[in-house]
């Protein structure tokens, strides 16, 4: 069997068991042709099918983009790895002067920033009104989970920051520094910097498991994106296969072109996969789990550990209703990534291992279909010890001490801003001001406690906590209901205070 017909029904083996509509892949291994197909179809209850050519978001598989664009201007002396980030971006701050101080430029990218996971995510999930200058302002106001350098932690804001750091060295903004600098050399024609220069009439739709009872569970239906281009540098690359082929590799080549010019050089493709930040060490690989690394590290925007006794280079990205594995083996000129446009990232993340068995030539197969169904089982079996037997959150015990009214009024946060509740016809509404998509009633959920019904498709609902003191809210704090939620909505990184309160 050729490399490309094991590789196909290999996908279509995972479509069927899963359910997902479409899959683009792009795979690459010395002595074989490329292999470059699209299966399945854009979107439900559409016929038009993925090719080679339709256009996914990869999400944070664009941080490695970042990275290389920075090695360039590494490379034409604008700025060097260790510089300090104030160097360039003066405005930059953290709540401690002295992390201020001795944050670098390669600090943006590895994740060992002490900020917490994935800390000021809530400004970018959703449209709404904020810019690269109200997330560099918010981070400040961020209390560091552990020391500088001390430890992984993985967020997105800092590689805004990052993209803030090329445009002023390069005097171009990542829509067009990407194009001109990574896109055009690589002949990756239909690629997009931003979703919203992401206009190829051959595009993936969105799907995702809204519910019941959580969301990423329930019926596989088609969802409308709010995409933003605020994320860029962290995540906004749209790309096809055709397009991912010749960034693949160019990352195995080191930096070169098929005409043998340099878009970064050996030395720099090294000091981009060398390893930073350790996420985790553990005993390697089981029967039970090949996958199970003995090092896990993370370098200048790839994820780096071992699979089954090589090195790999390896990164995930997941946007509402599309996920994203790319995956390179570069001691043995392999290189894989697959794009799919759902949300069923455990799927994903074993096929990608599927994939990487067959272009090893893996003698020892393993049941990767069954491992992600083991994965799926587990996440539905936290949900069920966290919901009624009816799929309802039970209501905790307790109940409001004040009056509705009383706890309506604007409440402010010093990195998000505002949220308002208000109070009418016996019953709460909250809204989020600079996020508009987040608003709606308010239900009793406990002891001074209320959770929200977003509508469909907005994203995670929030459980409300007030501070009450001598018979006034002092205080409001939120965390996401689902034990499932994406860290992404981190409302518990929130510490609103009142601004003024009706009917006090």
């Amino acid at each position: 069997m050729s490399l490309r017909v094991a590789i196909l029904a290999t996908i279509r083996a995972f479509m069927e068991e899963f359910e997902l509509p479409g899959l683009a892949v792009a795979a690459v291994r010395p002595g074989d042709a490329p292999v470059v197909e699209g299966l399945g179809v854009r979107a439900l209850g559409d016929a038009a099918p993925v090719g080679p050519d339709t256009q996914f978001a990869i999400a944070s598989n664009s941080k490695a983009f970042l990275a290389a664009c920075l090695a360039i201007e590494v490379e034409r002396g604008h700025l060097a790895w260790d510089d300090p980030v104030v160097q360039h971006l003066p405005e930059f701050r953290m709540s401690d002067p002295a992390v201020t101080r001795m944050m670098t430029v390669r600090d943006l990218l590895v994740h060992r920033s002490g900020l917490p996971l994935g800390a000021g995510d809530l400004m970018t999930v959703r449209k709404g009104h904020f810019t690269v200058a109200d997330l560099i302002a918010a981070l400040p106001h961020f209390a560091p989970e552990i020391g500088f350098r001390a430890g992984y932690a993985y967020d997105n804001i800092l590689y805004i920051v990052g993209g803030e750091v090329l445009a002023r060295v390069s005097g171009s903004s990542w829509n067009d520094y990407l194009p001109r600098e990574i896109f055009a050399p690589l002949g990756m024609r239909n690629a997009a910097p931003n979703p919203s220069l992401a206009r190829s009439p051959d595009r993936a739709g969105r799907h995702a498991r809204l519910g019941p009872p959580v969301i990423g569970m329930g019926q596989l239906e088609r969802i409308v994106p709010e995409d933003i281009d605020l994320l860029g540098p962290a995540g906004g690359v749209h790309a096809s296969a055709s397009d991912i082929l010749p960034w693949i590799e160019a990352q195995l080549g080191k930096g070169v072109l098929p005409d043998g010019t340099r878009l970064w050089s050996a030395a720099q493709a090294d000091e981009m996969w060398r390893p930073q930040t350790i996420i985790a060490s553990g005993p390697g690989p089981s029967p039970e789990a090949p996958q199970r690394a003995v090092i896990e590290a993370y370098a200048l925007g790839w994820g780096v550990n071992d699979y089954r006794g090589r090195r790999m280079l390896t990164h995930a990205g997941m946007v509402a209703g599309q996920t994203s594995r790319i995956a390179l083996l570069p001691d043995a000129g392999i290189g894989l990534a697959v794009f799919n446009n759902s949300a069923d990232s455990e799927a994903l993340s074993a096929l990608r291992y599927a994939l990487l068995d067959l272009l090893t030539d893996q003698s020892d197969p393993f049941d990767w279909i069954a491992a992600a169904r083991r994965t799926i089982d587990g996440l539905k079996a936290q949900v069920a010890t966290a919901i009624a037997a009816d799929g309802s959150f039970p209501v905790p015990p307790g109940q409001s001490s004040l009056s509705l009214a009383l706890y309506a009024g604007r409440y402010r946060d010093p990195w998000y801003g505002e949220v308002e509740i208000s109070h009418a016809d016996d019953a709460l509404q909250l809204r989020f001001l600079p996020t508009s998509a987040f608003a709606g009633p308010l239900e009793p959920f406990g002891q001074d406690a209320f959770r929200t019904r977003f509508a469909r498709g907005v994203g995670e609902d929030a459980v409300l906590r007030f501070a009450v003191e001598q018979g006034r809210v002092t205080a409001l704090s939120m965390r996401a209901l689902s034990p499932l939620a994406d860290f992404s909505f981190d409302y518990h990184h929130l510490a609103f205070v009142p601004m003024g309160q009706k009917g006090i």
